[in-house]
């Protein structure tokens, strides 16, 4: 009796936290759910200046505040600086008294990069840190939250009818494609998974091959291949990014750095001549369905009419 008792209260109260939310109420794919949004947000703050950030943006949402220090596409800090967004600083510490002075109904952020302040910012206004998925689901997340369901979807279907007709010739390519990214003192290769970051995630869309090496079944994103470990990146093209941080002035010096080492020079496609590097921003900054049309670009540019 005592039991039955228990759940019906239990029952009761998860009835009457549903009752008591007048907004949007979100259960999946977010930290601490369930959660209680407004119908209609008008003054939202994001702490995630990449793929939120972007989304945002192309949802036309009202977003009045994000970090600037890692937004590297000039594109969408034109947009920020236009709407005349507050800088919060730091994405991954955010000024907490500007977000307060704001007066945010709703803060957007992402559970990976701060899941660690979320008891305080919750106390500000509504707090939805989004876990990492696909990025079209993570777009889909972003409008429902936002009360902006179909927005921007004749962009989005523009996107579908592209990657499709790319996957299609792709069929006609026999090869397979490695990329990688140089940081100061290692490598770090995102991979074809079901986890698979939004840029490479693309790649798998459009039908483009990934070495042995590249590709997993589990939720694993990235490698951190040594100097020896390079060498599994052996597929036919190899596109690779020179990103030594924040600012891009020392990219070039890392460039010339790794592709001068005489390991380098082994990989196959290096040694065809089938190496190119590739656009910093659009492969380690991506913020939407403009990054996705850039990623089949450079498909079109380096692999379909690679010879």
């Amino acid at each position: 009796m005592r039991f039955c008792l228990t759940v019906m209260f239990l029952l009761s109260s998860l009835s009457l936290a549903s009752a008591a939310c007048q907004g949007r109420e979100i259960t999946e794919g977010v930290y601490n759910p369930p959660l209680c949004v407004p119908a209609e947000a008008r003054r939202i703050v994001t702490l995630d200046p990449l793929l939120t950030l972007g989304l945002l943006i192309e949802l036309e949402a009202p977003v009045v505040a994000t970090p600037y220090m890692a937004i590297q596409d000039e594109q969408v800090l034109d947009v920020v600086r236009q709407a005349k967004m507050v800088d919060l600083g730091n994405p991954r510490e955010p000024s907490l008294e500007r977000v307060a002075a704001l007066k945010p109904d709703l803060i957007i952020g992402s559970t990976e990069g701060h899941a660690a302040i979320y008891e305080t910012v919750s106390r500000i206004a509504p707090t939805v840190l989004l876990d990492h998925t696909d990025w079209k689901k993570y777009r889909q997340r972003v409008a429902q939250i936002t009360g902006r369901e179909g927005k921007a979807d004749d962009a989005l279907a523009a996107y579908e009818t592209r990657v499709a007709a790319i996957r299609e010739r792709m069929k006609d390519k026999d090869l397979t494609v490695s990329t990688v990214r140089f940081a100061p003192g290692r490598f770090v290769v995102f991979l074809d998974g079901p986890s698979a970051y939004a840029p490479f995630s693309v790649l798998h869309e459009a039908g483009v091959k990934r070495t042995a090496y590249e590709t997993v079944t589990d939720g694993t994103i990235v490698k951190r291949p040594d100097w020896e470990e390079l060498a599994n990146l052996d597929g036919d093209v190899l596109l690779y990014v020179s990103a030594s941080g924040f600012e891009s002035g020392p990219d070039d010096a890392l460039e010339k750095e790794v592709t001068g080492n005489p390991l380098w020079q082994l990989l196959p496609a290096v040694q065809n001549g089938r190496a190119h590097r590739v656009d910093r921003t659009t492969w380690q900054s991506f913020h939407g369905i403009a990054s996705a049309h850039r990623i089949l670009d450079d498909i079109e540019r380096y692999i379909l009419a690679d010879r």
